[in-house]
């Protein structure tokens, strides 16, 4: 059997031996015991709470009937899952500063009570390139509904031809959605089933609503999307209105805040769009940063504009 190297160096002092052999443990439970002292482990999980339910509750001017006990568990629950979905709720609410004045502004406008803000919140938590593999945009519009409300969106299927997506320019599709919601809010007779019409869509809610004899959305039984869709809204909007009570701080500084910039009216082709974007001095990048309507093309950057067409391009204001 050989001797091993630390037999070698201990070989003839059985005192240092002996030391070492007591020292060192002696040594790695002082630090055990200091680390301990320092930075305690946790132990079991982290402490969730419940969250607190509004003793009242409306949305654009209409009651929510708290009073129901089913309705209280139904917000209960959404209510928890946007508190809880700690990122996807923390960029909604980042996002919201840069969009909330400009889009509260044109819903005014236009006859449409300003909660319908928060209907974008859960829609595409205020991503203007949100898709959902059905729909896409701020307020995710589906191809031939964004049409159908005078959105330009190009459909084509060659990808490669596609330059236009308006679902994607939050002026523009405000305006549509104003129009789409209004329509339903006439049809349906109250703003609260017009915006679980916004998810079933208006023909399917209408069926409901003959066939179950009351135009209250609240006393509808649906399908379950539409059935949860407006306490995913009501939920969002006690999040957004009182997000440090639902464990969420945010200073200004953490907030997005809205690009100022300025249009540049469009009426003919452009050649480039990289050379355009350089005439203002900025980068493709920025400038699709401000327009997210121009739809990316990899080795085309020609803009075409057919005769009688108009664009507005924005680019950073001086």
């Amino acid at each position: 059997m050989g001797i091993s190297k630390f037999q070698i160096l201990n070989h003839g002092n059985p005192i240092r031996m002996g030391f070492s052999s007591l020292y060192f443990p002696f040594l790695f439970a002082l630090a055990g015991f200091a680390f301990s002292q320092s930075a305690p482990v946790p132990v079991g999980p982290t402490l969730s709470k419940v969250v607190p339910l509004p003793a009242s509750l409306t949305f654009a001017g209409e009651a929510v009937p708290l009073q129901d006990q089913e309705i209280r568990e139904r917000l209960e629950k959404e209510l928890l899952q946007v508190s809880y979905q700690h990122s996807a709720t923390l960029l909604t609410l980042k996002r919201a500063s840069r969009w909330q004045s400009q889009v509260q502004s044109a819903l005014k406008e236009r006859g449409v009570p300003g909660d319908f803000f928060y209907l974008a919140a859960i829609e595409s938590g205020f991503d203007p390139y949100a898709n959902s593999g059905k729909a896409e945009g701020f307020w995710q519009f589906r191809p031939l509904t964004a049409v159908q409300e005078g959105l330009e969106v190009d459909t084509m299927q060659d990808t490669r031809l596609r330059q236009v997506d308006q679902r994607r320019d939050v002026r523009r599709s405000t305006v549509a959605f104003c129009q789409l919601i209004r329509k339903n809010r006439d049809r349906l007779g109250n703003w609260t089933t017009a915006a679980a019409a916004y998810n079933a869509g208006l023909s399917a809610t209408r069926e409901v609503v003959n066939g179950q004899q009351t135009g209250s959305y609240y006393d509808l039984y649906l399908s379950p999307e539409p059935y949860r869709y407006v306490f995913r809204l009501l939920a969002m909007k006690l999040v957004m209105e009182n997000p440090r009570q639902y464990g969420f701080e945010l200073t200004e500084a953490d907030r997005y805040q809205p690009l100022k910039s300025k249009s540049v009216e469009v009426r003919s082709t452009i050649e480039n769009l990289v050379e355009f974007a350089r005439e203002h001095g900025i980068s493709y990048r920025t400038l699709k940063y401000y327009n997210p309507w121009i739809v990316y093309r990899p080795n085309n950057y020609r803009f075409e504009v057919k005769p009688g067409r108009v664009y507005r391009i924005e680019v950073p204001a001086d």
